[in-house]
């Protein structure tokens, strides 16, 4: 991390380290429009609105958006940063999110209890079988 005007800037590999991710991580994000370090030369300068986004990017990822979905909220904030309609979309996008969970979840608790049919009728037929063959 260094000063530079009064500003922090951050190297990719600092940025790497400190989200746990690969600096190739970090390139896919620029070539994607996510982010957009300045250069000095050939190294690539983040500040702290690269690292902020970043930070964006990783969360929006594991609540399941996809970078396309990151990427049209960020050009919404870039356009207008006190934007409503920003805001409108987050929400309808995290209902929908919430809404395929809610439906995998119930998909999940229906194939658990069929599970559970199938191990019980197999553990029944088991012991059928070995009551046979002793007896």
């Amino acid at each position: 991390m260094s000063k530079s005007e009064n500003e922090t800037t951050f190297a990719i590999g600092e940025l790497a380290r400190e989200f746990d991710i690969t600096p190739r991580s970090i390139r896919f994000y620029e070539e994607q429009g996510l982010l957009s370090p300045t250069r000095t030369g050939q190294n690539r300068v983040y500040f702290n609105k690269d690292r902020v986004r970043l930070k964006l990017i990783l969360r929006g990822k594991r609540l399941g958006f996809s970078l396309a979905e990151v990427k049209t909220l960020f050009d919404m904030y870039d356009s207008n940063p006190n934007s409503a309609v920003q805001l409108e979309a987050m929400l309808e996008m995290s209902e929908q999110k919430r809404a395929v969970l809610n439906q995998q979840l119930e998909d999940i608790q229906m194939l658990m209890t069929e599970l559970d049919d199938v191990e019980t009728r197999c553990r029944e037929e088991l012991a059928e079988l070995k009551r046979g063959k002793i007896a």
